[in-house]
């Protein structure tokens, strides 16, 4: 889309768009875009939520109004997450589970965990009939080996030879956070997507791992990995709480 952009303006057509990955669109340098951090397939947030679809599509919209670009803006927040107000009714736990590691590394358990959470995750999409995940062509297990792999002292690049470091990151973060969102929802209990955000941050190996890359993210010589350390991995939203909770 942003080299479409030139073309049409170069036609005289003033043009504006929405960007999921900041990196491909600051590289093209389109006339005006409006970079959103939602996970890839959402450009407006989450369905059925017209409010908020509305404010995203107004921003975009608002940059027709500069006078020149290219323009390259950050949407401020994040989209609300379409949570499950209960579990769906008469299930059970589809296998009996043992319990999660407390011992071994860090990627030990993360990775541990996301093999727990496969069934869980069968679960929901038997009950909803679909899924949000293959956007990275990898199974969870996969995913949660390679991020893994970013805790060890050599980062490693992409998953495929066409996918650059800092894009695999991102789009393996956002694949296995929708996994872990998606799993939870059908566990027993009643979940609001506040409560699945919460519990995913601070109960799971897993968003310790992805703070943990985030902070290996941070101190990257390769300079669009580093730039995900900011708004691009961890929910500002996340990132005030955590300042909330620390001693003072």
């Amino acid at each position: 889309m942003g080299a479409l952009g030139h073309y049409l303006e170069a036609e005289g057509i003033p043009t504006t768009q929405i960007s999921l990955v900041r990196e491909h669109t600051a590289a093209l340098s389109p006339p005006r875009a409006l970079w959103v951090p939602f996970i890839l397939g959402r450009p407006f947030g989450v369905p059925d939520d017209a409010a908020f679809q509305r404010k995203v599509v107004l921003a975009a919209l608002q940059l027709l109004e500069r006078p020149s670009g290219p323009v390259l803006e950050d949407f401020p927040d994040e989209a609300p997450h379409a949570g499950i107000a209960q579990a769906p009714p008469d299930l059970v736990c589809p296998v009996s589970f043992p319990r999660l590691r407390n011992e071994g590394s860090l990627a030990d358990r993360f990775v541990d965990e996301v093999a727990q959470l496969e069934p869980w995750h069968d679960l929901a999409v038997k009950h909803r009939g679909r899924t949000t995940l293959g956007v990275t062509g990898l199974e969870p297990a996969e995913i949660a080996a390679y991020l893994a792999s970013w805790l060890t002292a050599s980062p490693p690049a992409g998953y495929r030879a066409d996918v650059s470091a800092a894009e695999a990151l991102k789009l393996c973060f956002d694949e296995l956070k929708a996994f872990y969102y998606e799993a939870k929802s059908v566990q027993p209990g009643r979940h609001t997507s506040a409560s699945i955000q919460d519990w995913f941050w601070f109960d799971t190996a897993a968003g310790q791992a992805f703070l943990a890359i985030r902070a290996r993210a941070a101190d990257s010589t390769d300079a669009a990995v580093k730039a995900l350390s900011g708004l691009g991995l961890v929910p500002r939203a996340v990132d005030v709480a955590l300042k909330s909770r620390m001693p003072a």
